[in-house]
């Protein structure tokens, strides 16, 4: 998949993608804002290992945020299954020296399309941490709302703090983009 949004793309990951995976998610910022599931420091076998899981995927739900020439960040969703069938979890991380130029809010605008015109779901939720206030710019601008907070939720850093849950409806993004 190649989406542009702007001067930006949202695509498939390539094995060219490495280098430049471990340039920008080796950062301590970015790290500090995901789950424990993102290493840091973020290596090249990292990097390998998360290409091959993202590969082996039954349905391409993480993809590459990139310039012409090299990624830049990352985006993805999870599709819930059972009772939760119907909602997807969006998460995204970005290079530092690409934030605050409106590209996250760009790409999360054309994910959140993407999810609503390619899946079945009716909600779309993401879960941030309270020390993330630029994603909660992001989910804003798009029309997410504030649903909740999971207090003292999160350790993270030897460190306590709430999780905030945004969401929106396929009948909120439809009469946004009507």
């Amino acid at each position: 998949m190649k989406l542009a949004v702007g001067k930006w793309y949202i695509r498939s990951y390539e094995d060219a993608d490495v280098a430049a995976l471990v340039k920008y998610a080796n950062n301590r910022k970015i790290w500090l804002m995901l789950t424990h599931l993102f290493p840091h420091p973020y290596t090249e076998e990292d990097a390998r290992s998360w290409l091959d899981i993202v590969k082996h995927q039954m349905v391409e739900t993480n993809f590459a945020i990139s310039t012409a020439d090299e990624l830049i960040g990352t985006i993805g969703f999870k599709l819930f299954e059972g009772v939760h069938c119907k909602t997807a979890e969006l998460g995204y991380w970005l290079g530092e020296p690409y934030w605050g130029q409106g590209i996250m809010t760009e790409a999360a605008r054309a994910m959140t399309e993407y999810m609503f015109t390619h899946h079945n779901i009716v909600r779309i939720q993401a879960c941030i941490f309270e020390s993330n206030p630029g994603s909660v710019r992001v989910l804003e601008k798009n029309g997410f709302c504030y649903e909740g907070r999971l207090r003292k939720h999160v350790w993270k850093d030897e460190k306590l703090q709430d999780l905030l849950i945004y969401g929106i409806l396929r009948h909120e993004w439809e009469q946004r983009n009507s």
